[in-house]
Formats: structure tokens, sequence, C-alpha cells
């Protein structure tokens, strides 16, 4: 159990802030009418020749979008203004989604088109997700973080609902003409929010990255962050085996409990309430559990919920079950959500949120894919008992393989404290690679210490640029040890010295200052040159 110092935020803090408030209900209008536009598209097609391969290319053409452009989205979503970016993008989507409607009130729709428009959707979800995930810490406190988290998810569950319910009563009456324009207004609620959105303009001192470059430098940051990466792990290992129930619920609602579409609706209801409750909830869960604990709960939460649609046959007990089912999945994504936009500094926050998407989404693809295998060969009852199983494992593994618990105290505010470089001539921003080399001279007694400091120092090195980094100790002078790093270009070094150190660098770094050599004058730099 934690025993914090202050209460955390409630759920609902966030919402007094009036521009979250605003982007968050064009959030929720939004995801509303996504879910409703995936009804009107299965309804299309659910009468073609191959129904139920066209209805099943629905999810793959608004998934798979995610998959393939959601590490080059983030990598944009941090080298241009993000709400230029997200203005652009919602504003082609919602023109998308009128020519879905128009298409589809004039008859001209045919299965190619609508699959086409959806995957085109699916491009600019992919687009903007990171984004918009980066931009929330700009928009309240940092301690209201898994707040938002929690209320992101909360909409997310809510539109997946709600939306199928609304859509399945205004198509009967209607047609799926409908529904596609509400959706395209739906984009409108969005482009409006963002327009009202005065986001403050950034200062660059220095050019923007080059694409690549940029996503090597994401890279380097995530395999230079333990703690990220733990995140990214025990997404997998819970969304791996949660992913069954999620895939197969449609088969316990047919086979198992023998309902029909409108039962099948009534059982996603029951996991967006207990979406809802979790969100409620999430406060006071946070006052008593860290967010590995959270993490466990969680998956034994969702394990039972797993049993009981496995075994169960009686509808109440399993909607029950479902709701706790929605607590325990908005509980773990919203704590590992909020860990992750804790851990990620700004310059980096876009591309460190589109790897845990990906992550996220293609475990549940293809932990769904895997699930539906095991399925047809052993049965559902067996694979939602071995999911069940695997996710009991889950739990166990929090206890050697915990998350950060303490990424909330965690100071990431920018902070340029590196010395300026002593040159004689300024390097040209291409020139490189850049060696930087520092000498430290430390008594035998303080070696340890030492040590055990540089590891993170050198860390800190990798993350903010460094694609090498060693630490040597020089034969040729008593207790000296000299710290050597390289970074691909002297722009890139301008990068670090500039725009991404942080506050905790700036920590970790002071526990090594005191035994550095001499003053700043004593950092030497190198700049590659290729013999004659």
């Amino acid at each position: 159990m934690t025993t914090p110092a202050t209460t955390p935020p409630s759920t609902w803090a966030p919402l007094r802030i009036r521009v979250y408030r605003t982007l968050w209900i064009a959030q929720l209008v939004s995801n509303l009418g996504t879910w409703m536009q995936t009804v009107g598209a299965q309804w299309i097609l659910v009468d073609q020749p191959n129904a139920a391969t066209l209805v099943a290319f629905v999810q793959t053409a608004t998934t798979l979008p995610v998959m393939l452009l959601s590490i080059p989205s983030g990598v944009i979503a941090d080298l241009v203004d993000r709400r230029r970016l997200l203005l652009g993008a919602q504003t082609t989507m919602a023109l998308l989604a009128a020519t879905l409607a128009v298409t589809s009130a004039t008859g001209h729709i045919t299965p190619a088109v609508l699959l086409t428009l959806l995957f085109l959707l699916g491009c600019g979800q992919a687009l903007t997700a990171p984004a918009w995930q980066a931009i929330q810490p700009e928009l309240v406190p940092r301690e209201q973080i898994p707040s938002v988290a929690a209320l992101g998810s909360m909409s997310m569950n809510i539109g997946r609902a709600v939306g199928p319910a609304i859509a399945g009563v205004l198509v009967s009456l209607s047609g799926p003409t409908l529904v596609f324009t509400l959706n395209a207004l739906s984009f409108g609620a969005i482009v409006a929010a963002l327009i009202l959105w005065r986001r403050p303009s950034a200062e660059r001192s220095l050019p923007s990255e080059r694409p690549l470059a940029a996503l090597q430098a994401g890279t380097r940051f995530i395999r230079a962050a333990p703690a990220i990466r733990r995140v990214l792990l025990r997404s997998i290992l819970f969304v791996g085996p949660g992913s069954a129930l999620w895939a197969l619920l449609p088969v316990v609602a047919r086979d198992g409990l023998h309902l029909g579409s409108s039962g099948y609706g009534v059982m996603l209801g029951a996991l967006g309430v207990g979406a809802v409750l979790g969100a409620l909830a999430l406060s006071r869960v946070r006052a008593v559990l860290t967010p590995t604990r959270q993490l466990a709960v969680a998956a034994v939460m969702f394990g039972v919920a797993t049993v009981g649609a496995a075994l169960l046959h009686a509808l109440i007990p399993v909607l029950l079950l479902l709701v706790c089912a929605g607590f325990a999945w908005l509980l773990a994504l919203s704590t590992m959500n909020a860990t992750m936009q804790l851990l990620l500094p700004g310059w980096v926050r876009a591309r460190g949120l589109s790897v845990y998407m990906l992550v996220f989404m293609g475990g549940q693809a293809i932990g769904s894919l895997v699930w539906g295998l095991v399925a047809g060969a052993f049965g559902v009852v067996t694979a939602l008992l071995a999911a069940a199983a695997l996710l009991g494992c889950c739990a166990l593994s929090t206890l050697w393989l915990p998350i950060r618990h303490d990424a909330d105290a965690l100071d990431l505010t920018p902070s340029a404290f590196w010395p300026e470089p002593q040159l004689v001539e300024e390097p040209s921003p291409a020139d490189g690679p850049v060696m930087v080399l520092r000498s430290y001279d430390v008594p035998p007694e303080d070696v340890d210490e030492f040590l055990a400091a540089m590891v993170f120092v050198g860390r800190s090195r990798q993350r903010t640029g460094a694609m090498e980094w060693r630490l040597y100790r020089d034969v040729g002078v008593v207790d000296r040890y000299v710290e050597a790093f390289v970074v691909r270009s002297w722009s890139e070094h301008m990068q670090q010295h500039q725009v991404r150190l942080t506050a905790q660098d700036q920590i970790r770094e002071s526990a090594v200052a005191r035994f550095a050599s001499g003053d700043e004058s004593t950092i030497t730099h190198l700049v590659a040159v290729a013999p004659r």
C-alpha cells in the first residue's frame, strides 16, 4: 500500500479546466460517431456476397492503419505543431466522412468504395492518435495526468458501448446514411474545439530534426529507458491474454448465453458501465495502491471475469462479471497510459506514446488472432480458461516485474543546464559524428558511489542522443576516469544542450559533478573528419 502525502486529484478534476473539458467532450462525441459509423458500414455489407469476410474487413480497414502508421505519426507529431496537425487531420477526416455520407445517400456506395474510405479514415485516426495523446500534459497539471488517462479510456469505452446501440436504432429507422452524416458532424466538434484552443507557440532556436533522425532518437530514448520498456512489457502481458474475452465475447453471447445482437450489445454495455465505474473509483484506488498493484488487481479481476464468461450460462452473473472486467480494463489501461505520459519528456512524448499504442494495438490484434485459432482448435471454453490462467500469471509477475511507482514525482521540465561548448570555430549542423569527453577525479573511497551514479548518467546521455557511451579509467593519471559519448551530428548535440535535457537529468548529473576535473573548459568536443 502507498501512503501518499496528498490525496490524489479526483477523476473529474481535469474537467474543471475549460480547454480540456471542451476537447474531452468533443472527443466523446467523435468516439460515439466512430462507433456508429462502424455499425452503419457493417449494415451495408451484411447483405453482400461473402458478407462475413467483408464485415470482418471493416475492422481491418480501421485498425490496420494504426499498425502501419503509428510510429511515423509519432515522429511527425514531435516535429510539427501538434494543434495544426490535429486541425488539418480532423478537417480531412470530416471531409472523408462527409464523402461517405454522400455516396451512401446517392446510392453510389460499393464495398470497395466503403472499405477504401474507412481505410483513409483509419489513416487519419492513426495520424492524430499520438498527437492527441501528447497534448494532454499541456492541458492539465502534472498531478492530474492519471485522471486524464482515466477520462480518455472512459470516453473510448462509452463510445464503444453507446455508439453501436444508438446506431442500431438509427439504422433500423432510416438506414446507414444518417449515422454516416452524424459521424461527419462529430468531427466538426473536435475541429471547433481545436480552433478555440489557443496553444502557446513554442520558440525554436534550432532547426527541426529530420524525420529519420527523429525516429532514431526516439528509438534510442526507449532503448535507454528501462522504466518505459517495463511499461511496454506489462502492456503485452496484460493485453495479450486480455484480448481473448474481447475477441470471443460474440461467441459467448451466441453459444453460451443464446443471445442475439441486442443481447451482445447489452454485454458491451456492461463493459462500458464497468469502465465508467472504474473512472469514478480511480482516485480512491490510487490512494491505496501503487501502480504495480493496480495492474495486479486489474489482471486478477479480468481473469475472474474471463473464467465466468467461459463457465457461466446465466446472463445476470455474466453481466456483473463484465462490469468487473470493464472496471479492470480501464484500471489497467489508465495506469499504463498515465505512467507512460509521466515518464516521457515533451520533446519525445508523441514518439514514445506511438510505440505504446503500437504495442497495445498489436498485442490486441495478435492476441485476438491467437485466441481465435485456439478456440477453433480446442473450443471457446478452453481458450478462455487458458487466457484466464495467463492473466493470473500476469498478476503474479508484478512481484518481480513492477513498474515505476514514483513516475509522478519525476521533474521532466526542460533544463538547459549544460555549459555552452568552448569552441574556436562553430561546426556546421551536419558535421559529425561528435565525440564529447569529460574527465573525473575520483578518490578510491568514492569509486563505488561514482560508478553507481554513472549508470544513470550514461542512460541520460543515451536517452538524449548518444549513439555510444562508455566510461574509461585513465591508466596514465591517478584516480582519473574519462567519460566518452558519441552523437550523430553537431545539430543533435545542440538538441541535447538546448531541448532534450530535463531537471531530472540535472539531478542525476549533480551526483557526479563534484568529481569533474577542472571547469567547463576541460570538456572536449571532437568532430569527425575524413582522412584525405
